[in-house]
């Protein structure tokens, strides 16, 4: 079971949000430090250890300079993700930058600040010594097992997955790699998002050392980091139970010892590419209720919606619901929760048994700190809502809320006729 908790307590919530206006996310900053650290010390016995947080789940400056702080380095995907680490001050070598068809610019931006680069395919490393004269003297090869592996619901089967490097194609890549001057090899693979099923994480760490011993006895090349990925899941259903860090580091160690460490495949450094399970329980959505609706159905419309949070109406996903002071109320109400926009999807909650709900309560949307307000967008011309942080002292805005001109600033009024083109 896990307890599912507010950042404040519910008078000080209440106040913040009568103050700031809602909808907003706020997250936690104490508490994801105390995670970060408590994975750092979980793998400390791996030297070198570093997680990757996965800039995607939470893309804020402010965020990424703690966790940078605590240790951690960065997983990109992107030209502005890249641009975001290094501006919270993460160093190019603790940054992963893995390629899915990748722009040029994106290639020659990881190579010029030093940032490892992840391949996805094959044929990239003719693209990056296309675009950067060379390839670095560090590179990674992300790993798609196909049918060695089943996927889970969200990153779905391998064989059908666009990402990795296949089985026949690995040990080439690294040969190819180390003829154009490569001397530091990596190894990666991403299978799994939001597991929580602790085997599915060893079985990954099994597939890759064993991986590391096949690539050495091939090829001779010395694999001296293995990337598990991300896919670490958090318990968003107050039923269900996170992963412990310390009991999935001690199950990889134990296989470590056997596989890297008994077959003299060490020293092998030993990362991860996380994101959800270090911010994702500690960042809420409050929003207020607009309207308690009766029709076929009870509906509670609240002033945000799918823009804020799509993980409901994209994945049906759970989201924990607590409604301020009435905590303790018994919840004998079904409503379906839902936002403005113009689609019927837009819900973060269908048949949801809450206290009876009446127009201005304040909601708290739990486990939103990672994949919520990232994945917000424009539709319906909505605007962007405001980021929170809480620190030791005090509540700090680390993102404020979009305006009417923010959203219009791209636009051409009047247009811009492309005369040179013609």
């Amino acid at each position: 079971m896990t307890e599912k908790k507010l950042p404040l307590n519910e008078d000080k919530l209440r106040e913040f949000a009568l103050y700031a206006g809602t909808p907003f996310h706020i997250y936690d900053g104490r508490a994801i430090r105390e995670n970060a650290v408590s994975m750092m010390n979980a793998f400390s016995w791996s030297e070198g250890f570093i997680n990757y947080f996965a800039v995607k789940a939470l893309p804020n400056i402010a965020i990424l300079r703690l966790l940078g702080e605590a240790g951690f380095g960065a997983d990109c995907s992107s030209l502005p993700e890249l641009k975001l680490a290094a501006a919270a001050g993460i160093p190019g070598e603790r940054i992963m930058f893995s390629s899915n068809d990748t722009a040029d610019e994106e290639f020659r931006e990881a190579f010029q600040m030093g940032a490892i680069i992840n391949l996805d395919d094959i044929s990239h490393i003719d693209d990056v010594i296309r675009v950067c004269g060379s390839l670095p003297e560090t590179l990674s090869f992300r790993y798609n097992p196909g049918p060695e592996r089943t996927g889970n619901a969200i990153i779905g089967n391998p064989v059908e997955a666009k990402y990795g490097v296949t089985h026949d194609q690995l040990c080439e890549c690294y040969r190819k790699a180390a003829e154009h001057g490569v001397k530091h090899f990596m190894l990666h693979t991403m299978v799994a998002s939001n597991e929580l099923n602790e085997d599915y994480i060893v079985e990954t760490a099994r597939m890759l050392f064993a991986l590391v011993g096949e690539i050495r006895r091939e090829t001779g090349i010395i694999i001296e980091q293995v990337d598990l990925g991300g896919g670490i899941g958090i318990p968003y259903r107050p039923e269900e139970t996170a992963i412990s860090f310390h009991h999935l580091s001690a199950r990889i160690k134990d296989m470590y010892s056997e596989m890297i460490e008994g077959k003299g495949l060490s020293p092998l450094r030993l990362s991860f590419e996380c994101g959800r399970c270090i911010t994702g329980p500690h960042g809420w959505l409050i929003a207020k209720v607009l309207h308690v609706a009766h029709k076929y159905k009870d509906y509670a419309g609240l002033d945000a919606c799918m823009a804020d949070l799509m993980r409901p109406a994209l994945y049906g996903a759970y989201h924990h619901i607590t409604v301020l002071g009435k905590e303790s109320a018994a919840t004998r109400h079904l409503y379906d929760v839902t936002g403005s926009l113009c689609e019927n999807n837009d819900k973060f909650a269908i048949d949801r048994a809450l206290p009876e709900l009446e127009q201005g309560d304040i909601l708290a949307i739990h486990d939103t700190g990672a994949h919520g307000h990232s994945m917000g967008f424009n539709y319906n011309a909505k605007l962007r809502h405001a980021e929170y942080l809480i620190t030791d002292d005090g509540i700090y805005c680390i993102r404020r809320a979009e305006t009417y001109e923010d959203y219009i600033r791209t636009m051409m009024d009047p247009p811009v006729l492309r005369a040179e083109w013609q």
